[in-house]
């Protein structure tokens, strides 16, 4: 049975679609599927691979660094500030922006922005070399 699905930042719809599973990898809770008639459930998501099955059978996979995935039994929303199709990664920025949040760790460990900054460019190094995170 498929349901709607979207994934929504402050400037633009990014997908829109119908599906019959979502994977999501939620803070404290690991990673969680979603399929029509959920219970109503809201989560905080961590820097992670998002999947989803389209009616077809095709599987999209979308780099999403933080948010909300908001599901209901007809449908599953992502809210999120920085998501994208891992088919529009560029491999050699996000390798760049891992080595650049590398260096401000060596320079201060506890960098809270650096830790962050490297947590989503290693995700997107993965998601671009075919490896799901």
């Amino acid at each position: 049975m498929a349901f709607s699905i979207e994934f929504v930042s402050p400037e633009d719809v990014l997908y829109s679609g119908e599906g019959t599973q979502v994977i999501a990898r939620t803070r404290g809770g690991g990673e969680i599927a979603f399929l029509a008639g959920h219970e109503p459930f809201i989560g905080s998501l961590e820097p992670s691979e998002v999947r989803v099955t389209e009616e077809s059978g095709d599987v999209m996979s979308f780099a999403v660094r933080s948010g909300f995935v908001s599901v209901t039994g007809q449908s599953v929303t992502v809210l999120s500030d920085q998501a994208m199709p891992s088919s529009e990664i560029d491999g050699e920025a996000a390798r760049a922006d891992l080595a650049a949040a590398q260096e401000a760790l060596r320079a201060n460990e506890h960098d809270a922005f650096a830790l962050e900054d490297q947590r989503w460019a290693q995700l997107l190094v993965d998601l671009s070399s075919g490896q799901s995170a």
